[in-house]
């Protein structure tokens, strides 16, 4: 795209403002799935598979994040994975991912987060990912970097490590749910585990990405994720330094997303792309 044709910038304010509602929504959301989850949480329904589940939370979650969002900004439009796409008037789009990590969250386990973006124009522009069970949040402006917040309000800017050759480089990655493409997923990482230090699994792209963007991980890549996995993490990580991207020449889609600090970007998107990480 061209100078003359690119977009221009949205207004500082305007981009103030959909960063507090993005952080007071993903806050409200994280208390109520930390508090108010039910000791006999069951599947409420599945996605593209048996093991690929909804559980009555995500659905609240959603439902109290979209009410709210309603109520603050009526006229912006809102993908949500539980409910599609609401459109709008005002030009700007929520990306609501309720509950990033549900399986992590039905078995208990601290890896799950609420991921919110908010898009002018088609383009991120503030995004907040929240980490309750971590006492966190992870939160960026297109152009005004990444911070993280912790619990009693203190506020860190996020940078990504510097880059270790790959072979020293701590990887994360996800797994789908349909079986044919965990089992190509599956034979990739076994083939890329000797050019790397190690290969973590979180169960959150959110969380993979917004440990990207803080130095916690080298690297992370993935393939089928959905606009609402990706587009606060993506966001959050570009601003803290990382490169992020799909197949060479590519923006992140759901055939490859791929986020690391440069030297190790440099070295593991081409690979993954020639191994064929984008399909089975």
């Amino acid at each position: 795209m061209s100078e003359s044709t690119a977009p221009a910038p949205p207004e500082p304010a305007l981009v103030a403002e959909l960063l507090e509602v993005a952080v007071e929504a993903a806050r409200r959301a994280g208390v109520l799935l930390r508090d108010g989850r039910p000791a006999d949480l069951g599947v409420a329904a599945t996605k593209s598979s048996p093991i690929d589940v909804v559980t009555e939370m995500d659905i609240a979650a959603e439902r109290l994040i979209a009410d709210f969002l309603a109520e603050r900004r009526p006229g912006d439009g809102l993908l949500g994975e539980e409910d599609g796409e609401r459109p709008g008037t005002s030009g700007v789009r929520w990306v609501v991912d309720p509950l990033d990590g549900t399986v992590n969250y039905l078995y208990g386990l601290p890896q799950w987060a609420v991921s919110i973006a908010a898009e002018v124009d088609g383009r991120a522009v503030a995004a907040v990912v929240e980490a309750p069970m971590r006492g966190e949040t992870y939160h960026a402006t297109l152009g005004g970097g990444a911070h993280r917040t912790a619990a009693g309000g203190l506020s860190h800017p996020m940078t990504v490590r510097p880059s270790p050759p790959l072979d020293q480089a701590l990887i994360a990655t996800g797994f789908n749910y349909v079986t044919t493409v965990r089992a190509a997923q599956a034979a990739l990482a076994q083939r890329l585990i000797p050019r790397v230090r190690d290969i973590r699994r979180s169960g959150s792209a959110a969380v993979d990405l917004a440990d990207v963007a803080g130095g916690r991980l080298d690297g992370y890549f993935e393939r089928g994720l959905k606009p609402w996995d990706l587009a606060a993490g993506d966001l959050i990580a570009r601003e803290a330094g990382a490169l992020t991207g799909g197949r060479v020449g590519r923006l992140p889609d759901g055939d490859l997303a791929v986020a690391a600090g440069p030297g190790v970007f440099a070295a593991l998107q081409p690979l993954l792309d020639e191994w064929g990480a984008w399909h089975d």
